[in-house]
């Protein structure tokens, strides 16, 4: 009993990253409802420059550790959301409204220039942040088995529910939220209304993109590193289980994303490793089949 709530609690973490991802994905797909691989490349990126500039802070500015974090976070989200903001305004824009598949291709394109751009910048060195905020917290106080999570994992869950907690209240409560939703509805009668669907599209994928450089610096500092394979992973992963947990409604997308969170962990934890990623894709894509409706998008 001990094991299983011991993974219930490893799953945690885990969920609490797919769900604000999902979060930040839905934000930006709702407006224009086209696919979009860029959300995991601004995730990975994030995490590889938080990498980069906490080796710059640490190593060539001699700054003590909280400050080196304090630097690198500053400027892994500047640099993130400035990369989602020209991508929104130069590339996803003219395509957002137009057919799927091109704007599938765009996205692409942008993922292999953060890539290479990361990769260029880290001097393709593998970089890793020291051990920090790793001390146990004791949850069941068990002599045989203590279930136990690190500080920096429960303040990791902590940070990014309470993210997606403020996003979904500034969606319901706010006028901004108000003016998504009329875009996302109908975009023509919005637009009629006086609302520049173009304008309120690079607003959502700007604020997507800050929810995707908060989340891959949480995640670069538990990790220690960032991959961007892995980073890609997360968001290809994210994708699918947006459009199962619902694209157009990004609380129930966040949803969804823990859920799969929860069922891959307890996996890792009772069957075979190396069979995971298939089982949750497979699972993903049959549940994606059962679930869909054949829907006109405009």
């Amino acid at each position: 009993m001990a094991y299983f709530l011991q993974q219930l609690a490893n799953a945690v973490p885990v969920a609490a990253l797919y769900a604000v991802l999902a979060f930040g994905y839905a934000v930006a797909f709702t407006v224009t409802r086209r696919a979009d691989l860029t959300h995991g490349a601004l995730f990975a990126f994030a995490g590889q420059v938080f990498v980069l500039f906490a080796d710059v802070g640490w190593n060539r500015l001699w700054l003590v550790l909280p400050a080196t974090l304090a630097f690198a976070a500053a400027m892994a989200f500047t640099y993130t959301v400035g990369a989602g903001v020209l991508v929104a305004q130069r590339v996803m824009r003219p395509l957002a409204f137009s057919s799927a598949n091109s704007v599938i291709v765009a996205s692409l394109g942008v993922l292999l220039v953060l890539m290479e751009t990361a990769r260029l910048a880290t001097e393709t060195r593998s970089l890793w942040l020291p051990l920090f905020l790793n001390a146990p917290v004791v949850l069941v106080d068990d002599p045989a088995f203590p279930v136990t999570l690190t500080v920096i994992q429960m303040l990791n869950a902590a940070l990014m529910l309470a993210l997606v907690a403020a996003g979904q209240a500034v969606l319901a409560r706010t006028r901004a939220g108000r003016i998504w939703r009329a875009v996302a509805d109908d975009r023509g009668a919005a637009a009629l209304c006086g609302i520049d669907p173009g304008r309120v599209f690079v607003l959502s994928y700007a604020a997507a993109a800050g929810i995707a450089a908060i989340s891959g610096i949480l995640a670069a500092s538990y990790y220690g590193t960032m991959d961007f394979g892995a980073g890609l992973v997360f968001g290809v992963k994210v994708l699918f289980i947006a459009a199962i947990g619902g694209q157009g409604a990004p609380l129930r997308a966040a949803g969804g994303a823990a859920a799969v969170g929860l069922a891959e962990t307890l996996w890792s934890a009772y069957g075979p490793i190396l069979w995971r990623d298939f089982a949750v894709f497979g699972g993903l894509v049959i549940v994606l089949v059962l679930v869909r409706r054949e829907k006109v998008v405009p």
